[in-house]
């Protein structure tokens, strides 16, 4: 288990297994202090073999683990773990085009040469954004669970991949199901919040061959590890205002992304209360808010093998993945 930010609030639950044993099985964990207690010594407890379990009992779950952190017992120490991503999704949403500078800095970066000048570029992405606020439209794709992977796992870039690229993103994690919920309760039924990156194979965004078709998400998101998730779940409860958190990425030490949630074009309830039009939200389902400003197309620098992710959101811990090659 790697040294992590202090978490909001006292206690977070994780996915753990024995560092020891490569065939170790996964189990609950929860996160207090610098120790996990194994859940699956809790009598309370020890019937629920996932965190996806406890979520889908969360009403009556988050009491007996608030008992739990404060009960003396056996902890584990993090040199003896590896940490998995906290949760496995049945279903994952992702908002695209959330945050207004990241929007801008991307039409931008996307307008072909000989285009429209940049300053035009910005002015038109500016009035779209408030026309899609105002008309409550914002813009949500499927993502696939297989795609994600554990917070301290390498991302492997294939082959194919000519322009690997991140965006940090904070997730809300779902606990009691939401379906066709109006905005105002979409929040009680959000669990709890995590890191992902939404990595992105910027070359097969958009659909050259099929301009009228528009975006390939299958392609540019959904690649093994192109998701890494957690550490930890931490109890919205603990979080505050999912409104004003800082998200920020560092690549190789150096800070690419540092904005806060403040700039989401639709915050986290209207998110979860559009998708939850369409879609029942399960416990265990992620819905991804969008990325803010500062990926590599802004900086005309792209991912590559070697390169080191830091990923913060605040209270929510840290994730650090490695990129490498996929191997021949």
């Amino acid at each position: 288990m790697e040294t992590s930010p202090p978490l909001a609030g006292p206690f977070a639950l994780g996915t753990f297994s024995a560092r020891a044993f490569s065939d170790s099985a996964p189990f609950p964990g929860l996160v207090t202090g610098d120790h996990v207690l194994d859940l699956r010594t809790v009598p309370a407890l020890g019937a629920y073999d996932s965190t996806r379990a406890l979520l889908e009992r969360w009403d009556d779950v988050l009491p007996l683990l608030r008992q739990a952190a404060q009960t003396p017992g056996e902890r584990l120490p993090p040199a003896e773990l590896r940490v998995h991503a906290p949760v496995q999704p049945r279903q994952i949403l992702q908002s695209g085009a959330n945050y207004r500078t990241h929007v801008i800095d991307l039409a931008v970066a996307h307008e072909p040469e000989g285009g429209r000048p940049a300053e035009q570029v910005r002015a038109e992405t500016a009035a779209m954004m408030d026309r899609r606020a105002a008309e409550d439209q914002p813009y949500v794709f499927i993502g696939l669970p297989s795609s994600v992977t554990g917070p301290y796992d390498d991302v492997v870039i294939p082959a194919w991949c000519a322009k690997p690229d991140w965006e940090l993103e904070l997730a809300a994690v779902i606990g009691r199901p939401a379906f066709r919920v109006p905005a105002e309760h979409a929040l009680e039924h959000v669990a709890a919040y995590t890191i992902a990156n939404d990595v992105t194979a910027r070359e097969v965004v958009f659909r050259r061959d099929m301009p009228e078709i528009g975006t390939d998400w299958l392609r540019a998101k959904n690649a093994p590890t192109f998701t890494p998730l957690g550490p930890y779940l931490v109890p919205a409860a603990f979080v505050g205002d999912p409104g004003n958190l800082r998200v920020t990425l560092r690549l190789n030490g150096k800070v690419m992304q540092d904005e806060t949630t403040k700039d989401m074009i639709f915050d986290v309830a209207r998110l979860v209360s559009y998708a939850s039009q369409t879609v029942e939200l399960l416990p265990g389902d992620l819905v991804l808010t969008g990325s803010p400003a500062g990926n590599g197309m802004h900086w005309g620098r792209l991912l590559r093998p070697g390169d080191v992710m830091e990923g913060t959101i605040t209270g929510l811990g840290v994730q650090r993945n490695r990129c490498v090659n996929e191997a021949a």
